[in-house]
């Protein structure tokens, strides 16, 4: 392993992310970190002359979590990439089996509408579908690559991948966690076809997984509430109003924000008005504050991570660790994209987090993770073609 060949591009991009996330975390959890204080502690214990600190709850949490997080990203940059290829099938068992133990009685936790976490005493809260995302990564390019003569075909390529792939989402869908649904089913795609899968198949494998996902939609009041408010954002029904409620506050903080933003710090709708603010709708508090041009800056972060990221892939010879390169790129952007589009409104309300930035646990420790094995990849690169040129995975 040669550091000095490591993507620097890449590095300080990720880097650059985790601390805006800081700040952001910082400038806008203020308001909830009070509330959540009041709530555990009382009003007394928050009063101006007790001289406790009530506003820092989820900005602490957040740098504990950014110094675990930093630790597993560098373990990602210098341990051997062959390693996860040994333990991938392992890996996938143990994300499947942690998820499906989320129904069990005493060990899975709701938090609003979805049973997303393992919550024991004694122990953090974890959310195995984070882990599952990069579990699915490593297998996946495990199975592509000894599928490699076989991806093609409808029975020993595309039939084996969407029985796997329904397998691993399964126990995600029914908690029901239909934001970790589309990303896992967006990486895997991705690596289908990068992998040499036809497109015809995909196309008609995404069009069957619609069908079949809209009855369950409909069986969910609040799903089908979400897509409704979606279709008709102008509806004045009040089984709607939750899921317009938070679309409109998140459309009045990106609109706010305007061309330079009102400046950090001085958001107006974090005092209560964005649901999850320091989570799900981050995106929308930063382009309230930032404004349209700076905001543009941070996007065009994930346009590099991307472009980065894929040229990893591109470059280097071995094709398990081409399709993890473009699995790990995917899962970031894919989630970037999700996240954003439903802060402005271009898709259906869901609970998801902003890849480097959101207040989340197990989703910014596996990340990070999963970024320094990119990087870790980045070093095992050789110079030759790159990813827009048609190329077959070898």
């Amino acid at each position: 392993m040669n550091f000095e060949k490591i993507d620097r591009w890449l590095f300080f991009t990720i880097i650059g992310l985790v601390i805006f996330g800081v700040v952001m975390i910082s400038s806008v959890s203020t308001y909830e970190s009070f509330n959540l204080m009041v709530k555990i502690h009382g009003q007394e214990y928050c009063a101006p002359e007790t001289g406790n600190n009530c506003n820092s709850f989820y900005l602490v949490n957040h740098i504990i979590r950014v110094i675990l997080s930093l630790g597993l990203f560098f373990l990602g940059i210098f341990a051997p990439v062959k390693f996860y290829k040994k333990i991938a099938p392992g890996f996938f068992l143990l994300s499947w089996i942690l998820l499906v133990s989320l129904f069990i009685k005493g060990i899975g936790s709701d938090y609003g509408t979805a049973k997303s976490w393992i919550d024991v005493p004694f122990l953090p809260s974890i959310q195995p579908s984070e882990i599952m995302k990069l579990a699915i990564i490593f297998y996946f390019a495990l199975w592509l690559e000894r599928k490699e003569k076989e991806v093609k075909t409808f029975e020993g390529g595309f039939l084996p991948f969407v029985i796997l792939l329904s397998l691993a989402l399964a126990p995600i869908a029914l908690q029901p966690d239909f934001g970790s649904v589309l990303v896992i089913g967006a990486i895997s795609v991705c690596m289908l076809i990068v992998a040499g899968g036809r497109f015809l198949h995909i196309v008609t494998g995404g069009t069957i997984a619609s069908l079949i996902a809209w009855p369950i939609i409909l069986s969910h009041d609040y799903i089908r509430d979400r897509f409704l408010a979606f279709l008709h954002p102008d509806s004045n029904s009040p089984d709607m109003q939750d899921a317009l409620f938070q679309i409109k506050q998140s459309l009045i903080a990106v609109g706010s924000g305007k061309f330079w933003g009102v400046g950090v710090g001085e958001s107006g709708q974090r005092n209560g008005w964005l649901p999850e603010i320091q989570g799900d709708t981050i995106f929308a508090a930063a382009a309230e504050e930032l404004g349209f041009i700076r905001i543009a800056i941070f996007i065009g972060a994930f346009f590099l991570i991307a472009y980065r990221g894929l040229m990893i892939g591109e470059k280097t010879n071995d094709r398990f660790l081409k399709l993890v390169a473009v699995g790990i790129t995917s899962w970031v952007v894919c989630q970037a994209l999700i996240n954003i589009c439903v802060t402005i409104a271009l898709m259906p309300l869901t609970g998801i987090t902003l890849p480097f930035i959101s207040y989340g646990g197990t989703s910014l420790l596996m990340m990070m993770f999963a970024s320094g094995i990119l990087l870790n990849i980045s070093m095992e690169r050789e110079s030759g073609r790159f990813f827009y040129k048609k190329s077959r995975l070898k």
